[in-house]
């Protein structure tokens, strides 16, 4: 049999040893089952930090860093504190996306209010080779998705004729959703290696998540990204993961945790994610 040598934090052996103390498991049965339930929560699950209803109403504090959440995940998007541009999660790496069309990578020590990411292990490819319209890739998706009532991790990859993208602007401390996305720049790119990356979301987890498709925009060469407003393309791969787990972490927060969520965000999520904010800002 394998054998497993390493080296642990003191704080983890203290609470390991505290635990086998108490309930009488032994070493190693506590290590293979630590393992088999990181492995299991690992596969085709999303892991989301905050909810939609909370950015929606303003709650846009740092919640937790970019370290912690690459822990979970190698393809996602987000926003960071106070919506200070837009995240995009590719092969594991962390980008902003900024409202002065600004492409960088950050460090793990930045922090975001709402997230989410996913180890991405694609169940479906498909070869679209030519993209008119996003509606051309929603549709492309539509036929790999067997279900309305589950979760499903998106990827595109391949050439772009044409992006039109947004990126939110950083604001004052509980500025609403819908109040950010009305002052929101727009870019354009063209002749453009890059990819997308998102989520489609069941209509029914319209408060935990945005529902339908959402997707992030990152060239390849880090020129441009962020929300995505409309495609055209060729030879683009499609991929798409069902996600069968879905983790929420609350923020600890006091914006979070006094936060009133109460409210319907169905019209305000309506409004964001369609609003055509301040023109085209960078081609």
């Amino acid at each position: 049999m394998p054998q497993l040598t390493l080296d642990l934090p003191a704080e983890l052996w203290k609470a390991m040893d505290a635990h086998i103390h108490h309930e009488g498991d032994e070493l190693k049965d506590v290590v293979v089952s630590a393992l088999t339930e990181y492995f299991e929560n690992s596969r085709d699950r999303l892991f989301q930090v905050s909810t939609s209803n909370a950015l929606v109403e303003g709650v846009a504090d740092g919640a937790i860093s970019v370290g912690s959440l690459r822990k979970y995940g190698d393809l996602g998007l987000g926003t960071f504190e106070q919506l200070d541009g837009e995240m995009v999660v590719v092969d594991g790496r962390v980008f902003q996306v900024r409202s002065t069309g600004e492409v960088r990578e950050v460090a793990d020590d930045v922090l975001t209010p709402f997230a989410t990411v996913t180890r991405f292990r694609p169940d479906a490819e498909v070869l679209l080779s030519r993209c008119s319209r996003l509606g051309d890739i929603t549709q492309a998706f539509d036929k790999l998705r067997a279900t309305e009532n589950t979760f499903f991790s998106l990827r595109v990859d391949g050439y772009f004729d044409y992006v039109r993208t947004r990126a939110l602007c950083r604001m004052k401390p509980g500025t609403r959703l819908v109040h950010a996305a009305a002052v929101q720049p727009e870019f354009e790119y063209r002749g453009v290696f890059g990819t997308l990356v998102g989520f489609w979301s069941p209509e029914y987890t319209k408060t935990l998540s945005i529902p339908g498709y959402h997707l992030h925009f990152l060239s390849d060469d880090l020129s441009g990204g962020g929300h995505l407003l409309e495609c055209r393309g060729a030879d683009l791969t499609v991929r798409l993961q069902r996600g069968s787990r879905f983790n929420l972490v609350f923020p600890e927060t006091s914006s979070f945790l006094e936060a009133d969520l109460r409210r319907d965000p169905s019209e305000d999520l309506e409004k964001a994610e369609t609003y055509r904010g301040e023109g085209v800002k960078q081609s």
